[in-house]
């Protein structure tokens, strides 16, 4: 695939895909299980959930390894395995992907606080940079650091991510609404702190994911466009607040719900827009039915 900053450059609103652990879940994935190594041992799953949004009509599809960071897959006993479980990540979403779509080489939070003294900045490095290696070896397109609500560490990710590899590097942050109306990240820092900070670092797009809808997503891309015009930004939103039922968590937007928001999440200045925690493939069929 062609990168992706020349097509968004054309004015084309691209879509991406929606969640990924609910399915792994419902296929079958046990509490406590580590999913990134279904990649090696339940590859046929992995690859079902992958062409469910290629089908459903995404530009853009992720890789099963959010958690594919050294330092949480340490966790599993799994922390030597960490290349292999990445490039196989890569591999199976490139399989449903085909040659017209990307795929965005997925890289979540390690767990780990640096200003607490859980890990060194080169330990943190060092992870980053086999992950991402890795995910590109397995023919990702770009890397999509995401659900980030610490910047240093988010910075780290990108940096890693640019050292170590040829293509673009996403970086999204989840934000929360705070009493005074503004949004900032369970760290403290502002759209405004998170946007300087990530382009100084190289990251080519940038935006949020998780936490929130799309009605908060909305203002939160607008705090963005204030800080910045330009640069590209990418959403994925939950399917609205979750909610408890039968002692069961819930996210209640419908597709039709979220999909009419789309028009006025685009006027705002998203670029890439999809799903994170409730979302489905129903999800995105809607999406892309407004987005044409």
């Amino acid at each position: 695939m062609k990168s992706i900053l020349p097509v968004i450059n054309e004015g084309k609103v691209l879509l991406s895909d929606g969640a990924w652990g609910t399915f792994l879940h419902r296929k079958g994935l046990q509490a406590g299980e580590c999913p990134e190594l279904w990649n090696v041992e339940n590859q046929d799953a992995v690859l079902e959930i992958a062409q469910s949004y290629i089908d459903s009509g995404s530009d853009l599809i992720e890789t099963n390894s959010f958690g594919g960071n050294p330092l949480k897959l340490a966790h599993y006993g799994l922390k030597d395995r960490a290349a292999e479980l990445n490039e196989a990540a890569a591999a199976i979403s490139r399989k449903a992907a085909g040659p017209d779509h990307w795929v965005l080489g997925s890289i979540g939070p390690t767990g780990q606080i640096l200003m607490m003294g859980d890990v060194s900045e080169d330990e943190m490095l060092k992870g980053f940079r086999i992950q991402a290696a890795a995910l590109e070896k397995g023919s990702a397109d770009a890397i999509c650091i995401e659900t980030m609500t610490a910047l240093d560490e988010a910075t780290l990710a990108v940096k890693a991510a640019k050292e170590s590899t040829q293509i673009e590097v996403i970086c999204t942050l989840t934000f929360d609404l705070t009493q005074t109306g503004e949004f900032r990240t369970m760290m403290g820092h502002s759209s405004e702190e998170v946007v300087i900070a990530l382009k100084e670092v190289g990251a080519d797009i940038i935006g949020t994911n998780c936490g929130n809808g799309f009605s908060n997503m909305i203002g939160i891309v607008k705090e963005i466009r204030t800080v910045d015009a330009e640069i590209p930004i990418m959403v994925q939103a939950n399917a609205g607040a979750p909610i408890i039922v039968d002692s069961e968590t819930v996210f209640p937007e419908t597709p039709e719900q979220m999909a009419a928001l789309v028009p006025e999440l685009v006027a705002a200045g998203a670029n890439i827009i999809g799903g994170c925690c409730g979302t489905t493939p129903d999800h995105i069929r809607a999406i892309r039915n407004v987005l044409g």
